[in-house]
């Protein structure tokens, strides 16, 4: 998912749903039901304010995300915003995020009091509530949002904090603390995040198990970390004493026993292992670190080992996940294949104890300059319009990495002229406009970050950057060429343009044989933009992303592709014509290039943007995307028909959006002409996991297989009589694996088939928007979990989900029919599900919010033979079907 243009969003989080897998324990229901309760006692009131406090890692969060995503909570308040703020809060920032959240546009510039007066004019007379996570100071509360809530008829504002004085000053009018795991739950928490299903496997080691959750203080956190660093060794008691063991020896320079518990797990990491996580303490409070930008991070900094018949990015990319895989990071896990994650505040405070002899993060005018002689690695959190260095004379920097928080205005060139073994600069999200020459002495330097920066152009002295690895320049809307100094980076590994519209491009690229990474390829005839002949110097490609394809020629590019070993993403785009179309010589030639750019075997991801040939390549579907695991296929509004995929072995993510043209989907999508006696034989889509299908205002029928009609069978009313075939042996297996299905935006689609709910035993998630000609949605028997439906005007039925355990509605005002959801928990009935639910997959589309429902009759829901009618719903009200 690529960034916003308006720069970073520090603390956004518009959906708050609960991502612990392990999570044990009654007292957290208990608690949950009663902060509810008070809540929504306490809706009409003038102010309310409530208070959960703990320790950090103990679960403060956890709690308050379970109340935020309450059905109650949901249907009592006409706004909520979820707002995590840091220790070191930018006002500004804040502001803007709580607007946001409530679907607010902000202006640049706007001052704190402007936008206060935004906030206090837009909630004016709703009903708020506003969940505060993790607060550290009380200003956040009593200077900058008390001001701009006064005026609200009603508000509940619920704080999570470490702190019992925060709460006080804020002046809580009831306080939840969250107390440590008792010592039975920490031992289930152990066996539990070992991935291990039954507690006899391991009940033998029950006493050595306790005493370790002992050693941990009980605290959730240390105990997961604990548990992945168990499950990587022999499961005997044994090696369970032979850790707990190491605690009486360990030497740490930590303060208490849960720190000491998370150092031993650190303690365990292979050495670069431990340089990695270590790094990861740069990155700011509550920051999203995204895999391919920490991997570059720590190639340049010279922590992945190299390895025979591997690339560097593969490599880093495996130790990415293995500091997931051992809960060192936590990844977001609604985020497909988790290319985004974050560091919890104890582990980010243990990386920061054990390097804080070289690392600093904070205000670098703090500084003195002999405490600048010491330290290799600066973060700096800009609080002015300049970025100024404290005083360097007579003083050897040593700084190797300098990364800037939401950038400076301007930066003094002291930064180019004294730090001169720099390897990392980053100086992204800033309004510098030049970068002085004095850049060509950083001799040392591996990566170079202008992200978002206002510079016309780079200066000729970066090609005596040598050793410069990663240049990245994405929206950089004033750059628009590139130096010919760019064609002397001999060590250059990454080129990163995306967003940046490049006019001017250096002939002599082909020289630069490391290239791995190269996104938005402008292609062109000349200075314009490079041949797509040239890519065949690049045989390390692993990232490939090429715009301007109607601009490419189709004489000599067949084997461009084919031959790259190495690539992994590739992502083709076309230039979209806003009101003109192309004309049938450009529609001619784009079909013979992309019929050419046939990707190598290896391919994992490919992206499709806004193609306008009427037919796909014939080497869709075939052996040459056998490793695919990724398809996105945005804005192919001229195809009549989808490309026949339903047989690549390891598909896993699949989003189809704007598919104009489409009209009809059936068994051609799984490579099956009708009667093909083959299909019997085939598994549709063995292996994808997600399937994401948005804006197709044109598709009206979906079927898996071809209907067969006897001539004999013809009524005498001249009604025909379909045969199907026999369903378990005559037809291909549909879906087996598919875990989530999103279908958003296709107003004419009649029917789900029947065989999407016979044949999905994974499927755990299903969700329905803009859906106005679907009547019923019935017969799923193995969906076991979330069904969200919301602005589906005609779906008058709801029937036999007997697994689904979740039910949310919204803006459906003919249905008047729910019933056989004998495993139900939780019902919704309001506004605003879809809002908090297009986080499903990395590149889901967001849509406006509901409107305001409409009343009607009575709804009839039977939840276990249970009949309970009533008003379905008024103006976002919904019915106290379930307490």
């Amino acid at each position: 998912m690529q960034p916003t243009r308006n720069g970073p969003t520090s603390k956004l989080i518009r959906s708050c749903n609960l991502v612990e897998p392990n999570l044990v324990g009654k007292e957290i229901i208990y608690s949950s039901k009663k902060l509810v309760d008070l809540v929504v006692a306490h809706k009409e009131s003038k102010s309310y304010k409530l208070a959960i406090v703990g320790t950090g890692g103990v679960g403060k969060t956890t709690l308050a995300q379970k109340i935020y995503n309450n059905q109650k909570i949901k249907g009592s308040f006409k706004v909520q915003a979820w707002i995590c703020v840091s220790q070191d809060y930018n006002e500004v920032t804040l502001l803007k995020e709580v607007l946001r959240n409530i679907g607010v546009h902000h202006e640049q510039g706007e001052t704190i009091t402007e936008l206060q007066r935004k906030l206090a004019e837009t909630i004016e007379g709703k009903s708020f509530f506003l969940v505060l996570d993790d607060v550290w100071h009380s200003n956040v509360w009593m200077d900058l949002l008390r001001p701009a809530l006064h005026e609200t008829t009603s508000r509940v504002i619920l704080v999570t904090t470490r702190d019992d004085q925060i709460s006080r000053r804020i002046g809580v009018e009831h306080t939840h603390r969250v107390d440590l795991m008792s010592v039975e739950v920490g031992w289930e928490l152990l066996w539990r995040s070992m991935n291990i299903d039954e507690e006899k496997e391991v009940r033998n080691f029950r006493n050595t198990g306790i005493e370790i959750v002992r050693k941990c203080g009980c605290l959730p956190l240390a105990i997961k970390v604990t548990a992945s660093a168990l499950a990587s060794r022999d499961l005997t008691e044994n090696e369970w004493k032979k850790y707990l063991g190491k605690y009486a020896c360990s030497q740490s320079m930590l303060s208490d026993e849960t720190e000491e518990a998370l150092y031993l797990s650190y303690n365990e990491l292979p050495h670069r292992l431990k340089q990695c996580f270590l790094h990861c303490a740069l990155y700011v409070e509550d920051s999203i670190i995204r895999c391919d930008e920490v991997t570059w991070l720590w190639i340049a900094e010279g922590f992945i080992e190299e390895q025979q018949g591997q690339l560097l990015e593969d490599t880093a990319e495996e130790y990415y996940h293995e500091l997931i895989r051992r809960n060192l990071l936590q990844p977001n896990r609604f985020i497909f294949d988790q290319v985004q994650c974050k560091m919890h505040d104890l582990l980010r405070q243990l990386a920061r104890n054990i390097s804080r002899a070289e690392c600093f993060i904070g205000d670098v005018e703090t500084l003195r300059g002999e405490n600048m002689s010491k330290l290799r690695r600066v973060t700096a959190v800009i609080k002015k319009d300049m970025l100024v260095l404290p005083r360097l004379d007579k003083v050897q920097v040593k700084v190797r990495t300098f990364l800037t928080v939401k950038g400076p205005w301007r930066i003094e060139d002291t930064l180019f002229k004294r730090f001169l073994l720099l390897r990392v600069l980053v100086l992204n999200y800033s309004l510098v406009q030049s970068i002085p020459g004095y850049i060509g002495k950083l001799i040392h330097l591996r990566l170079l970050n202008l992200d978002y920066t206002g510079i016309h152009c780079l200066p000729k002295s970066i090609g005596s950057l040598k050793h410069l690895q990663v240049l990245s320049l994405r929206w950089c809307d004033h750059l628009d060429s590139l130096p010919l100094a760019i064609t002397l980076l001999s060590s250059l590994r990454c080129l990163n343009l995306y967003g940046t519209k490049i006019c001017w491009v250096p002939k002599g690229m082909g020289k630069l044989k490391l290239l791995t990474y190269l996104e938005d390829y402008p292609v062109g005839t000349g200075i314009d933009g490079w041949k797509l002949e040239e890519l065949s110097s690049w045989s390390q490609m692993r990232h490939l992303g090429i715009v301007k394809l109607e601009r490419a020629a189709h004489s000599s590019i067949n084997a461009v592709l084919t031959d790259k070993k190495h690539l992994k993403e590739l992502v083709l785009k076309w230039t979209k014509l806003e009101e003109e179309s192309y004309s049938e010589e450009y529609v001619s030639n784009t079909k013979k290039v992309f019929e050419q750019l046939i990707p190598p075997c290896n391919l994992k991801e490919l992206c499709i943007l806004q193609f306008f040939g009427r037919r796909y390549p014939t080497w869709f579907g075939t052996t040459c995307l056998s490793s695919l695991i990724h398809l996105i296929l945005n804005y192919v509004r001229s195809c009549v028909h989808l490309p026949a995929i339903g047989q690549l072995p390891n598909l896993k993510y699949l989003k189809i959006m704007g598919a104009h043209a489409v009209t009809k989907v059936g068994p051609e999508l799984f490579g099956c002409g009708k009667g093909d006696p083959i299909c019997s034989e085939l598994v549709a889509f063995p292996k994808l996991e997600w399937l994401v299908i948005n804006d197709m205002p044109n598709w009206d029928e979906w079927s898996f297989f071809d209907e067969v009609v006897a001539d004999d069978e013809m009524g005498e009313d001249g009604a025909v009589e379909v045969q199907k075939e026999d369903a378990q042996s005559a037809r291909l297996q549909l879906l087996p694996r598919l875990v989530k299905l999103q279908l958003i935006g296709c107003p004419k689609l009649r029917a789900l088939p029947p065989q999407l709910g016979e044949d999905t035993a994974s499927l755990k998630e299903i969700l329905l928007i803009r859906m106005n000609n679907l009547k019923v949605v019935e017969d799923f028997p193995l969906l076991s979990e979330l069904l969200t439906i919301e602005n589906c005007e005609g779906l008058q039925n709801v029937s036999n989900l007997p697994q689904v355990t979740a039910l949310r509605v919204g803006a459906c005002p003919n249905l008047s029919h729910v019933e056989g959801l004998g495993s139900l928990q939780q019902l919704g009935v309001g506004r605003g599900y879809a809002r908090d639910l297009y986080t499903l997959g990395p590149w889901a589309s967001r849509a406006t919010p509901a409107t305001s429902w409409r009343r009607t009759g009575c709804l009839h829901v039977e939840l276990d033979g249970t009949r309970t009618d009533g008003p379905y719903a008024s103006m976002g009200k919904a019915p106290n079907v379930l307490s």
